[in-house]
């Protein structure tokens, strides 16, 4: 049986423990520790609200240290109180994507930066009335924006906080209420006390030694016959027999009192009964020649019920089941004054959407004079519905028959609205109430089960980044609306239009006649798409691109479907955009291989799939090693190694390279910071970046953090960019490097000669090295143009006091070609191939040049 997500577990786990309603800090701690496990890298905290002050306090945040925790309580929710305080205030999902620039952290922004927290998600929690209940906060040692499954997981966790304060609620006032019985017990008027099945008192309470002048401590253990007067011990006996048997019954006795007089009492006897077993008896007596007392302790019994926090209701058992009592919670529950249901059946509370069969079954329980829990839907007076969990109790007189029942009524409409919305969260997308992704596999499952027909459309919107970026997440979010609006309406009823993530869509189409009412939906779609869209008083235009698939093309399985229709919108997008692609089985293997290679990379980053290896740099005239160049590797746990040539490209495509290259850069640092320690001489690391990460904010910070963690000197580091990262201005480039060089890092040109290679701007770079591409190394020795390039470059790099390095030194030819042209460090086979760490400590300071290391 396939073991399900440890995320999923973690969910299940804590849905256990708010139905078990285990103690609420260890819940809420689990509900952080799952926020942790389905974003990674976040450290969750629960700020808890306070209505009387209305500040925010640290509930749950065992990831923060005390200082930080200490700053974090009796938090006002004012302007410059955190993005927490913000949620809390506006009653909305808050996003600090850089706690160092975001001004709503004014006060607490050097307590953050000193915890080492540079991103605050916030999320509010509110119960289903809208009540303020506190914040959930997803805080990231980098700085970072949500994704739209990371804002679903945090309000899946704010729902889950959500219902566990109410069960917690609920809980404490269940507890208050079973103190209440037991001071009730303990404070009855009427002597109060319990049997084993022996006749042994187990329980007295005072009112005993009021009544008999026994005190409790001399009639524990002992059998209630010590105490009666001896003609009426064998009736006594009798009467406890049969309510020990299961019986409720009420008596008079005599007994002795301890003052020696004769007390006459009224006795009532009912057996405990515990999952359908009677464990022992309880009884209750009162002096019946004391009236006026005899009326004092029924109003304070009265008073009692009156005051129970739980809905009290008592009924003839006659054929209609007339009221006869009411207390003030039920009136608060219901509406209804005592005076308004005396005499009337106990089904007022019924209407048209109250459960058919719970209905049947306390009849069923009413005409076999037994009890009943139910839990059902009820109307109050007004009209309004809510869910009463109802308890039905019969009552029988000293015959033995039943003569009431006595109903509790507990209004449970917050904990079913909270299970009705986590149900609802996990199938659909809060932004536009469509099924999500997960719902929209499991119902492609059902319906590839059938022999039908079956289409999938999968639509991407063309030109929704720059409405997202440039207008804003808002006004992106009303354009997803509207166009799930016009989906809607467009495919009609009895198909199914889910949003698959971003600004994708999905249609899956059943009951057509073939693929031309598919082909003529895909156009009136690309139609309806096309018009324009008002959002926010602005007039917007959009397009759409589509791929379809359907189960004639061989695929079984809802995956396959999906990757047949993605591969065909890839095809409608590399064909301008604004059109519709059927997948017909045409497409080419390597197609397939890069749609399932994209769906993986996801995983093999989150499953540590990837592993560095490490290439050494040596001085071409000594051979000695004097750094290395960090190489990563992608170990797929099906296909075995797969090419970089094939996954990097891939990863630049889909913006996976930026977290793919922030794992290399720390993981590579911290391995080489171990690796140099004790060695006299350390070796020097070469990291590549991509474009993307070094163009991307913060880039510089998180060098410094990753420097920081890895304790790896700026001096030993030195990052590889290629020509392209200039396309986009080389302005930002030049003072990134300005600022990388002023710690000690040093950035080198890699591949160079093959991009534009514009001699302006490498005057002004502040890098020391450059790459020399392996393509050049390659010809230098058969080409003369080749050649004087490649001197050209080492001799203009020499005079600007650059250090050159040339890649791809595979022969003995190509290392004295390139020692003879004066080139100062080498790199390739010759000397050895890329390698994993535990490799590179076996080989010696100089490696021989006539005598290549093989792979290890």
């Amino acid at each position: 049986m396939k073991r399900e997500l440890p995320w999923l577990e973690a969910q299940q786990d804590i849905h256990e423990r708010i139905a078990r309603q285990q103690p609420l800090h260890d819940t809420l701690s689990a509900i952080a520790r799952w926020v942790e496990l389905v974003l990674p890298g976040a450290t969750a905290a629960f700020m808890r609200h306070e209505p009387s002050s209305d500040t925010l306090g640290l509930e749950v945040g065992e990831g923060l240290s005390d200082a930080y925790a200490r700053r974090c309580w009796s938090v006002p929710l004012n302007a410059e109180a955190a993005s927490f305080a913000a949620a809390a205030r506006e009653g909305r999902f808050i996003v600090s994507d850089d706690i160092a620039l975001d001004p709503r952290w004014v006060r607490l922004r050097a307590a953050a930066l000193d915890e080492g927290v540079r991103a605050c998600w916030s999320m509010p929690v509110v119960s289903p009335d809208d009540t303020l209940l506190g914040v959930l906060d997803a805080y990231f040692p980098t700085p970072r924006e949500p994704t739209q499954v990371a804002e679903r997981r945090l309000r899946q966790a704010a729902a889950l906080i959500s219902l566990a304060l109410i069960r917690d609620r609920d809980g404490r006032e269940h507890k208050a209420l079973s103190r209440w019985h037991h001071a009730l017990f303990d404070n009855h008027p009427h002597g109060a006390y319990a049997f084993d099945l022996e006749g042994r008192f187990q329980r007295v309470n005072p009112a005993v030694e009021r009544i008999t002048g026994h005190s409790p401590e001399a009639m524990l253990g002992m059998h209630f016959c010590r105490f009666v007067e001896p003609a009426w011990r064998a009736s006594a006996q009798a009467n406890f027999d049969r309510a020990r048997a299961g019986e409720t019954l009420t008596y008079e006795i005599r007994i002795v009192h301890a003052s020696g007089r004769s007390c006459r009492l009224e006795v009532s006897k009912f057996p405990v009964i515990i999952d359908g077993e009677i464990v022992s008896v309880y009884g209750v007596c009162r002096d019946v020649t004391q009236e006026r007392r005899q009326t004092d302790e029924l109003r304070l019994l009265k008073r009692g019920i009156d005051a129970s926090p739980a809905g009290m209701l008592m009924i003839e058992a006659r054929f209609d089941t007339p009221i006869v009592f009411s207390n003030p919670a039920f009136e608060a529950m219901t509406g209804y004054a005592q005076n308004e249901v005396m005499g009337r059946s106990w089904e007022l509370l019924q209407g048209p959407e109250t459960e058919t069969e719970a209905v049947e079954a306390m009849h069923m329980a009413i005409r076999q004079r037994r009890g009943i829990e139910v839990t059902l839907r009820h109307y109050r007076k007004d009209g309004s519905t809510f869910w009463n969990h109802l308890i039905i109790s019969p009552v029988f007189d000293a015959g033995g028959d039943c003569t009431h029942f006595i109903g509790s009524l507990r209004d449970v409409t917050l904990e079913k609205e909270q299970e009705a919305l986590i149900a609802y969260q996990a199938t659909h997308d809060l932004t536009t109430g469509l099924p999500n992704h997960g719902d929209f596999v499991d119902r492609l499952g059902e319906a590839l089960s059938q022999p039908a027909f079956l289409a999938v459309m999968i639509l991407n919107m063309d030109g929704f980044k720059s409405i997202n970026e440039g207008l804003g997440r808002p006004l992106g979010n009303q354009v997803l609306m509207r166009v799930a609006q016009r989906l809607r309406r467009l495919v009609g009823e009895g198909q199914v239009v889910a949003r698959l993530m971003g600004d994708e869509f999905g249609v899956m189409l059943t009951g057509l006649d073939g693929g031309d009412s598919v082909a003529e939906l895909a156009e009136r779609t690309l139609e309806t798409l096309a018009l324009p869209i008002e959002a926010d008083g602005q007039r917007l235009h959009v397009s759409a691109s589509i791929g379809i698939a359907d189960n004639e093309g061989g695929a079984s399985q809802p995956h396959e479907l999906l990757q047949h229709a993605d591969s065909a919108l890839e095809r409608a997008k590399r064909q301008g955009r604004n059109t519709w692609q059927w997948y017909r089985g045409r497409e080419v293997a390597g197609s397939r291989d890069s749609v399932l290679l994209r769906h993986d990379l996801h995983a093999a980053l989150q499953d540590e799939q990837f592993e560095l290896h490490y290439q050494p740099l040596v001085e071409a005239p000594s051979g000695r090693i004097c750094g290395v160049e960090a190489l990563v590797r992608w170990r797929h746990p099906e296909r075995g190694m797969v090419s970089p040539g094939d996954f990097i490209p891939l990863a630049e495509q889909t913006g996976q390279i930026i977290p793919l290259g922030r794992w290399v850069l720390r993981r590579a640092c911290r391995e080489l910071a171990g690796f140099n320690a004790g060695r006299e001489r350390p070796l020097s690391l070469a990291v590549n970046i991509s474009s993307l990460q070094f163009h991307r904010d913060g880039f510089f910070d998180e060098v410094c953090r990753v420097l920081d963690e890895t304790g790896l000197p700026p001096g030993q580091l030195e990052l590889e960019v290629t020509e392209s990262v200039f396309l986009d201005g080389a302005s930002q480039v030049v003072d990134v490097m300005n600022r990388l060089k002023a710690i000690g890092v040093r950035v080198a040109i890699d591949d160079f000669g093959t991009g534009f290679s514009s001699l302006s701007y490498l005057c002004d770079l502040p890098t020391h090295k450059v790459k020399l591409d392996r393509s050049f190394i390659a010809r230098t020795p058969t080409e003369r143009r080749s050649a004087a390039i490649v001197q050209g470059v080492i001799t203009m790099a020499h005079h600007m006091d650059m250090v050159v390095v040339a890649e791809g030194i595979e022969t003995a030819v190509q290392w004295q070609d390139m020692l003879r042209r004066r080139c100062d460090l080498l790199q390739g086979f010759y000397f050895a191939r890329p390698m994993p760490l535990t490799a590179l400590g076996n080989l010696p300071d100089h490696l021989a040049v006539d005598s290549p290391i093989p792979l290890t």
